[in-house]
């Protein structure tokens, strides 16, 4: 009876999906219960959602983590008729975001002011070289493998520092959380 339960939990693992650009203002609606329910379609486990911007956390097996993106935007494009962009980090991957990064270590900085760009992929050299041109002080960014640290001291609304502005410059879809949220979702992954 025990070899069973521990095939399981050895197949599955802990994912965290950050969906773009749902429930902002009048567009692309998804209440979370409903993605909840879509989620639980597609067949996922433990599925939590956090706050209404796109965050779940749930279980999956290991096998499909490469096909977890489209997997999932091609449920919600079935149900609500919208495309929207799927990220996808494992629990130990969004350790490692939280542990590295580099803005943490100036005590100076407000980490009310802290996010973290997601991107889909790592980007192609060619591009990390271009976006290096680019500088918006007092706004400040590091890339780090898939990942965007982002210091906006006057507030991301104000920055230019935007999803659209990486996904133009390195050819790769982002999206962006705040820091508090970044490490909810941590909390819940690693729960």
């Amino acid at each position: 009876m025990e070899y069973p339960l521990l095939f399981i939990f050895v197949c599955m693992q802990t994912i965290i999906s950050i969906l773009r650009g749902i429930n902002l203002g009048s567009h692309n609606k998804i209440p979370m219960p409903e993605l909840k329910a879509l989620y639980e379609k597609a067949g996922f486990k433990n599925i939590t959602t956090y706050i209404q911007s796109g965050n779940v956390v749930f279980s999956a097996d290991k096998e499909n983590l490469e096909t977890l993106p489209a997997k999932i935007e091609q449920f919600i494009f079935k149900k609500y008729g919208f495309k929207v962009p799927v990220i996808v980090r494992t629990a130990e991957e969004m350790e490692q975001v939280v542990n590295t990064n580099p803005m943490m270590k100036d005590k100076s900085k407000d980490v009310e002011k802290l996010h973290v760009t997601f991107l889909s992929d790592h980007p192609q050299k060619e591009h990390l070289e271009k976006i290096k041109t680019y500088s918006y002080p007092p706004d400040e960014y590091m890339i780090i493998g898939r990942e965007i640290y982002v210091y906006c001291p006057n507030g991301y609304g104000n920055t230019k520092l935007s999803n659209n502005f990486f996904e133009s410059k390195l050819k790769v879809t982002a999206t962006t959380r705040n820091w508090r949220t970044v490490n909810e979702l941590l909390r819940m992954g690693k729960g």
